[in-house]
């Protein structure tokens, strides 16, 4: 299922691709290469991978800290850097090629995922494995899975994480935590997850139902510790290597449309941009629909750590993300909502694989949406500078 949603998207890169005007990155019509490795994030990844990272933040006549490298997190690119140099081939064949095989066994970490940490809504939702994979390869913004991007990695490690703290594998969780500290800024909301199993398995030895020993409690505090300290490794970096404490936060800013990055604080000014005076029920509804799919018994089925995962998860993004097309694409991290999509209707099975077929045809048109509309460039002339 995950290489039928990576050929339906190639095709689709393909068929846009011949509409792609010339642009700082390409010529008019780029081939697939260059449409997937050096278009968007993926040139600031290659810089990353090609040149590494600045001493000094470049700064505008104005003093303020400018758009730069170290916005990106340093894992993928130096993995591709690495492969680059034993394979000989350039960033744009080697990133995408990369991503792709890395989103592969995202998907199939998922799938075990699902198995072992969601057994009840499995029982009621017979194939939830297999549909939540489904839905992640169809998703609307997972072209990004095969491009020169992070999100592949990043599924890859977070799945992986959840997996293996399903499976009280502390130590190799840990392990998992450190990298994804070095990928995307998304470690922090996985200590919320740790907070929340040890609190399980605390509430299940008061009631004889489960043996919760010291070595577990020390190690899931140490778990805990390392995703709060990997949360703020990279900033703490780039503090350190630039000589300037806040560089990652004043890096940040330089992409908002406000130069501030203060939690839940983007939300007034962009949806009162896009939506005017309507803005606060356009924001109420959202909040409120996003509530609703964490409450609903589909979601309530998921293992606690899933579900601990999906809310917290959301939860970070929306307080420290700008609302964007990019708040699409991070969504893709929060997959366990794939699984309460596709439990949502549990019998018969007529009506399961109905449902199924249509939030797979909703996605992929959404996805050809989102390729038109976000990935393909318009520029103004001798953009980007």
């Amino acid at each position: 299922m995950y290489a039928v949603g990576r050929l339906f998207t190639t095709i689709a890169l393909l068929v846009v691709a011949r509409s792609q005007d010339a642009s700082g990155w390409a010529g008019a019509h780029p081939s697939y290469w260059e449409f997937t490795g050096i278009f968007w994030d993926a040139d600031w990844y290659r810089q990353a991978a090609e040149n590494l990272y600045p001493a000094e933040l470049p700064r505008g006549e104005d003093g303020l800290v400018q758009q730069n490298v170290w916005a990106f997190f340093p894992l993928f690119p130096l993995l591709v850097r690495a492969l680059m140099t034993v394979t000989g081939g350039p960033w744009q064949v080697v990133a995408p090629l990369t991503a792709t095989v890395l989103g592969a066994v995202a998907a199939v970490v998922v799938h075990r995922l699902v198995t072992e940490g969601a057994p009840r809504a499995v029982a009621a939702r017979p194939g939830l494995p297999l549909a939540t994979v489904t839905l992640l390869a169809v998703f609307p913004t997972s072209p990004v899975l095969q491009v020169g991007y992070t999100e592949s990695l990043a599924l890859l490690l977070v799945a992986l994480a959840l997996l293996t703290l399903v499976r009280r594998q502390y130590l190799l969780c840990g392990l998992v935590v450190v990298l994804l500290g070095f990928t995307r800024a998304v470690a922090l909301p996985m200590a919320v997850v740790v907070g929340v199993h040890l609190l399980v398995r605390w509430w299940h030895a008061r009631r004889g139902e489960d043996r919760l020993a010291s070595r577990d409690v020390g190690g899931l505090l140490v778990l805990g510790g390392a995703a709060v300290v990997s949360g703020v490794a990279w900033p703490t970096i780039c503090g350190w290597v630039t000589g300037v404490p806040d560089g990652y936060l004043q890096t940040q800013e330089a992409w908002r449309g406000v130069r501030e990055v203060t939690p839940f604080g983007a939300w007034g000014y962009v949806s009162q941009f896009w939506f005017g005076d309507r803005a606060p029920w356009v924001l109420l509804a959202a909040f409120a629909f996003v509530a609703a799919v964490l409450v609903v018994p589909a979601a309530w089925r998921l293992g606690r750590e899933l579900h601990a995962w999906s809310a917290a998860y959301v939860l970070y993004i929306a307080a420290v993300v700008e609302p964007g097309s990019s708040m699409a694409r991070f969504l893709l991290l929060a997959f366990p909502l794939g699984a309460v999509t596709a439990g949502v209707v549990t019998r018969p099975p007529a009506a399961r694989r109905l449902w199924l077929a249509g939030v797979v045809v909703l996605m992929l048109v959404l996805q050809l949406v989102w390729i038109w509309n976000f990935w393909r460039l318009t520029p103004p002339t001798g953009w980007p500078p």
